[in-house]
């Protein structure tokens, strides 16, 4: 079946309906897909492929989900939550043929730039010479350390996720038993993997406490733990195990901004034959029989496969849930705790330690530090319903690499911040969100001569706004905690107990970020059972 839907890459993403609900309501359908997010889109690819008759129900106007592109003021182009593409899976760039799309990667290969407090700066480039030379210059005794603490990274990614089909991404998550067969007798690999914190992380490679406090926000991207914490150095190997564009382990920017790999996929899918309606919100899916539209019309489908969170997945099937199911999904934590700004700037802020408001540094990422004591005492204020008087941020410049995305002499700041509450003890987001702005921004300003001045407007999402704007429950980017506990074959499976119920978003392995291959495992469970 041929698809009527308007180009995603063309429209940006707003497709509209492809034909009257009452049609789309009179046919039958192999599968339909709850939620346009990367994932969603992407298993319809890989079913529609197939043959299968595939129906994508988005509620909002716009797909995408959290990988999409929204216009916050005229002319400036920004994802409201993705920012950054490290994870997204070789593999289905390639099957899916998204270069051939005018999907374009640019490494961000100056690494992550640090300031400290004490006027001092690090550059931890993406190029090993380079990153050497600049770690003995601001700490010699730390080089052999840092090289140990990389090489422990690369041994894992070696071990668990090699550029061939054995990569443990692909297809059924591994056991721990699995995983620990792959590392041998690797006990820093293990020790990475299931135990340490990623304050036992750090202090096990490196001795400068700079460079260890520096390092910390790397372990809790997106998880609501202290990265003293157990099991927070298994983040840190998440985020580094990726090989996008033949960079083990880097993170770069997608040209157009992050939303083009939703569109990318969405327009793979319809080329394929998946029909994609935007503006229809599921109130219920029916196990076995399809789902029902808020407009109370029945989709009929064999086989239904939810993008939407777990919790979300949760309320649509209602007591269809299976009991034992329901209780795996209500044991994974799901509350956020990150404060996302987006900002439209009149230039790049201009760090003491390093000025200038176009330097290499702008070109990578950015982290303004805690010191260990204010890390302990902002994840505990968070967790106690309140604004910490301190937060961590790590910075990116969409616009440095790809000027398409502001006007001509502007530029786009994406500011990812924690902690901040989900819940607050007194009040709620309302309240706060303008001193949440200035909290974050304050951040910055410490380290720089021209912020606020250069600011020209921001927008504040906490993790109430994330949870309305994009539809993740508790505002938790992963929809749900990527703690070694809940991964692998911890993780919630594609195949639910339900007849003909799968999931497909982050929830399922092998976890968190823009990776796309949760929605390619989905597609490959329905055509095993199908």
């Amino acid at each position: 079946m041929s698809s009527n839907n308007r180009s995603a890459v063309q429209s940006l993403g707003l497709i509209g309906l492809p034909a009257p609900v009452r049609e789309l309501a009179a046919q039958r359908w192999d599968a339909v897909i709850v939620g346009a997010g990367h994932n969603g889109l992407t298993c319809a690819a890989y079913l529609a492929r197939a043959a299968k008759r595939v129906l994508v129900l988005e509620s909002r106007e716009r797909i995408g989900g959290a990988c999409t592109i929204e216009e916050p003021w005229p002319g400036v182009r920004m994802s409201p939550c993705a920012y950054l593409a490290g994870l997204l899976h070789p593999l289905v760039i390639e099957e899916l043929e998204l270069p051939e799309r005018g999907y374009s990667w640019t490494p961000a290969l100056n690494g992550l730039f640090i300031p400290f407090d004490d006027g001092s700066s690090i550059q931890l480039d993406e190029d090993d010479e380079q990153c050497d030379a600049e770690i003995a210059r601001f700490s010699p005794r730390d080089l052999a350390g840092w090289r140990a603490m990389s090489d422990v990274i690369r041994r894992t990614r070696d071990a668990l996720r090699p550029s061939n089909e054995r990569d443990i991404w692909i297809g059924e998550p591994p056991t721990r038993e699995q995983i620990e067969d792959r590392l041998g007798n690797d006990e820093e690999a293990r020790s990475m993997l299931f135990k340490w914190s990623m304050s036992e992380f750090v202090e096990h490679y490196l001795q400068d406490e700079r460079l260890q406090y520096g390092y910390l926000g790397q372990g809790v991207i997106g998880t609501n733990a202290s990265p003293f914490d157990p099991g927070t150095a298994s983040i840190r190997f998440h985020h580094s195990s990726g090989r996008l564009g033949g960079f083990p382990g880097t993170w770069g920017y997608v040209q157009g901004g992050m939303g083009m790999v939703s569109f990318f996929l969405c327009d793979a899918a319809q080329e394929a034959g998946a029909v994609i309606a935007a503006g229809l919100p599921v109130s219920q899916i029916l196990p076995g029989e399809g789902v029902l539209l808020e407009g109370g019309e029945h989709i009929q489908a064999r086989t239904v496969i939810s993008n939407a969170d777990p919790r979300a997945t949760l309320r649509l099937l209602g007591d269809a849930a299976d009991p034992a199911w329901r209780a795996q999904v209500e044991s994974v934590p799901i509350q956020g705790c990150t404060l996302k700004l987006n900002v439209w700037l009149r230039e790049l802020p201009n760090f003491r330690a390093r000025p200038g408001v176009c330097e290499a540094h702008h070109f990578g990422q950015i982290n303004t530090p805690l010191t260990k004591q204010q890390w302990k005492a902002s994840y505990t204020a968070a967790r106690d319903g309140r604004l910490p008087e301190n937060l961590w941020t790590e910075l990116y410049f969409q616009s440095a690499h790809d000027p398409s995305v502001a006007p001509p002499g502007t530029h786009t700041m994406s500011v990812f911040s924690q902690y901040v509450p989900t819940v607050f003890a007194n009040g709620n987001w309302d309240d706060y969100r303008e001193q949440a702005k200035q909290l974050a921004l304050s951040a910055i300003a410490r380290f720089c001569s021209n912020i606020p001045d250069a600011v020209i407007d921001a927008q504040v999402l906490g993790p109430s706004d994330i949870e309305k704007r994009v539809g993740l429950t508790g505002g938790h980017i992963f929809q749900g905690e990527c703690l070694p506990q809940y991964m692998w074959s911890n993780r919630l499976r594609a195949k639910t107990p339900m007849q003909g119920i799968y999931l497909c978003g982050a929830c399922t392995h092998p976890g968190g970020s823009v990776i796309a291959m949760n929605g390619r495992n989905a597609a490959m469970a329905v055509l095993a059972e199908n």
